[in-house]
């Protein structure tokens, strides 16, 4: 599609590529967490890093099928550094136990990338007795993003490199419930909808990365954090939903990014030198773009950190 071409003031659109908008980036001597690395855009997202030089650690839940990955991005690129690590971001305990190996293996962290995610899910609650998606795609990478920051900071003392945290949220950050975070109604089941849940999360994914900005600016921490919409992408995320599903099989295949395409703005924010000293920003398409006036909100952001923090002490 004609629109899918037009370039913004990164150089790159809506059919740039991951490969594309990393080309001649060396990402040697970098080190990058990509949770959900065992599909659609985050085995994208983590074949072109380790293509660029990065060495990544996936976070899965699924072991077996993060070793197919690892095998199969290895057989592709001998030289690529791909490491997989079991990961439930659904279960606090799990964060917990992937964080502390991770902090005590010896491995620096250049880049974390929050991309692991479920989409308009029935209702049910998380292991935490938590509402599932606002557990897996929000709690769990913050308390994930928390749990590493020494080490990010270490890194980035040590290494004099810009750190970078990103958050892969969705357009559909624009569609929460009516007050944005349901903060006294977070597990209410008679008042649950799938995909206001799903938008729910999606925008606490915004929020959480503008936060995370204004504390380092304050701190005059050396590590930027932005979030990003991936596109509209043919990925299993559309399970839950047979109808949905059926569409984007069909139609959707002509009007929808493909994985290489929808990998390549996580990419651009995480590798690109356009990118230094970007921070608090929304990103689609490879450009910086305008999110919801709800994500913007400071005292939003603010009030959701204090819930995230009550809820994973």
């Amino acid at each position: 599609m004609w629109w899918f071409s037009r370039k913004g003031p990164s150089g790159f659109s809506a059919s740039s590529t991951a490969e594309e908008v990393t080309q001649g980036i060396d990402g040697t001597g970098l080190t990058a967490i990509v949770t959900g690395a065992s599909s659609g855009i985050g085995t994208e997202t983590t074949r072109v890093l380790a293509l660029r030089g990065v060495h990544v650690v996936m976070g899965v839940r699924n072991m077996s099928a993060g070793k197919e990955v690892k095998e199969a991005i290895v057989k592709e690129i001998p030289t690529a550094k791909v490491d997989a690590m079991e990961l439930d971001l659904s279960s606090m305990a799990s964060v917990r136990k992937f964080a502390s190996e991770y902090n005590s293996s010896g491995l620096p962290l250049n880049i974390l990338i929050n991309n692991a995610g479920i989409m308009a899910v029935p209702y049910m609650l998380s292991k935490d007795n938590i509402e599932m998606q606002f557990a897996t795609n929000h709690l769990g990478h913050f308390l994930l993003t928390s749990l590493l920051l020494d080490t990010m900071k270490k890194t980035t003392r040590k290494s004099r490199k810009e750190g970078r945290i990103v958050n892969v949220s969705s357009m559909a950050h624009r569609y929460p419930y009516r007050e944005g975070i349901r903060f006294d109604k977070i597990n209410d089941k008679p008042g649950y909808s799938r995909l206001f849940a799903y938008g729910q999360s999606k925008l606490a994914n915004v929020l959480h990365a503008n936060q995370l900005a204004r504390r380092f600016k304050e701190d005059g921490v050396d590590i930027t954090a932005n979030s990003l919409h991936p596109g509209a992408i043919v990925t299993n995320l559309f399970r839950p939903s047979s109808i949905v599903s059926g569409l984007v099989n069909t139609v959707g295949k002509l009007v929808l990014k493909n994985i290489q395409q929808g990998a390549a703005t996580t990419c651009y924010v995480a590798l690109h030198p356009q990118v230094k000293g970007v921070s608090g920003q929304y990103f689609s398409d490879c450009n910086i773009a305008e999110p919801s006036s709800q994500a913007k909100d400071p005292e939003l952001a603010k009030k959701l950190w204090e819930f995230s923090m009550n809820l994973v002490k």
